[in-house]
């Protein structure tokens, strides 16, 4: 495995109708059904982008941990990572306002628990997702006239 250098850049497409589902598709990887969560009236049985990012923040978290672990020659066995993202409104806008995380690592019985525990707090300071929340968003757009 090869790390490239920074910067790094990707690139996601959405593909959509007037109505349905929105198909996500990225060089290389199976495009994703998506569509909107239950809580805005959508169908609920497909990925939202909301689910996408609750999503994100639990896999960095475990991808985070497992590189840490690694460096820091931690043996253990299993990780399960859940995060809840709590979504309101402040000041008329929608937005997250937390990602709590519940991780359960096992280890076995000759690892140190509290160098385990510290990797694991590690993990969430340094997880590019949650670090990146407040990245900024730029606008370039097309409107194609159809006759």
């Amino acid at each position: 495995m090869t790390v490239q250098e920074l910067p790094h850049h990707y690139k996601i497409s959405a593909n959509a109708q007037r109505e349905g589902e929105i198909t996500l598709r990225g060089a290389g990887i199976p495009d994703l059904p998506s569509a909107p969560p239950a809580q805005f009236g959508g169908p609920g049985d497909q990925w939202s982008p909301e689910d996408l990012l609750v999503a994100a923040v639990a896999d960095c978290f475990v991808l985070t941990f497992r590189a840490i672990a690694r460096a820091s020659r931690l043996e253990w066995i299993d990780i399960e990572c859940t995060a809840e993202g709590k979504l309101e409104r402040i000041d008329r806008v929608t937005q997250f306002t937390a990602f709590n995380l519940q991780v359960r690592l096992t280890v076995g019985a000759d690892t140190n628990s509290e160098k385990a525990r510290n990797i694991l707090e590690k993990a969430e300071s340094n997880c590019l997702i949650t670090n990146s929340l407040q990245a900024s968003s730029h606008l370039q757009s097309e409107v194609l006239v159809q006759p």
